[in-house]
């Protein structure tokens, strides 16, 4: 039996996870860290040096604010982490992969198994098309999501990026730029409007074609049972930092 830790139980992402935990066998919800108010079916802390009893893991959907917290506390006490909220910046990512050479760390731009096999496919289609065809990416999310563009938008881009002789720069919006479109480079744009849970589409625009490929996410449950998924696989390995691409070969 695995035992997580919920951080941001109180939030959407937290009562999903939950709800999904509990009709599972291998693994159990012991404790939540918020600092909201709230009832839950567990003991709820507001820092993760409160905790009563020590997890096998802890799955952050909250805010990249807490991160530091939550890396001293498992760095002192050996806890895996599933890392799994967006907005981090590039310091945030370092202090991960830094405290990833002691514990696991699980760690992607998104937790959905559809999002990760459209990077891969990504991939195919960017070493065939990437020279002759322009690159667009849209992503569309809720009225509330605070970071733009989405980490999934990037964690696309970087993929596509890597198997491209040369790699090319993002242009985020076009509003400023009057001007034809550079070859060398890769756009970006944000859309939020309503309770979109999240799409993105990547666009293969060439002379007298367009290709694309595109991803729908119905309801949170999609990353939330890729969170936990995770948190059960980072349960059984060493230190180091995983992502999705792992876990896709441990379930082969």
């Amino acid at each position: 039996m695995v035992n997580i830790v919920l951080c941001g139980a109180l939030g959407k992402m937290g009562r999903v996870l939950a709800n999904i935990i509990a009709a599972r066998d291998d693994c159990r919800v012991c404790a939540g860290i918020d600092i909201g108010e709230g009832q839950a079916d567990f003991p709820i802390v507001k820092k993760p040096q409160e905790l009563a009893e020590k997890p096998d893991v802890i799955i952050d959907f909250s805010h990249p604010s807490v991160l530091s917290d939550l890396l001293e506390y498992c760095l002192t006490n050996n806890v895996a982490l599933v890392a799994a909220t967006t907005g981090y910046t590039d310091e945030d990512i370092a202090k991960i992969k830094s405290a990833a050479e002691q514990i696991p760390v699980f760690f992607t731009w998104n937790m959905s198994l559809g999002i990760n096999l459209l990077s891969t496919l990504a991939k195919t289609a960017a070493k065939i098309l990437g020279g002759q065809f322009d690159i667009e990416i849209v992503e569309k999310h809720h009225n509330q999501k605070l970071d733009a563009p989405s980490g999934t938008a990037l964690m696309l881009a970087n993929a596509i990026n890597e198997v491209l002789d040369e790699p090319k720069s993002y242009i985020y919006d076009r509003h400023s730029q009057r001007k034809k479109r550079s070859e060398n480079e890769i756009g970006i744009h944000s859309i939020r409007g309503g309770t979109i849970v999240g799409e993105h589409e990547i666009i293969f625009a060439g002379r007298d074609e367009v290709i694309t490929l595109s991803h729908q996410a119905a309801s949170k449950e999609v990353f939330a049972v890729g969170a936990v998924n995770a948190a059960v696989y980072l349960s059984k390995m060493g230190a180091g930092i995983y992502d999705m691409s792992d876990l896709m070969k441990d379930v082969k």
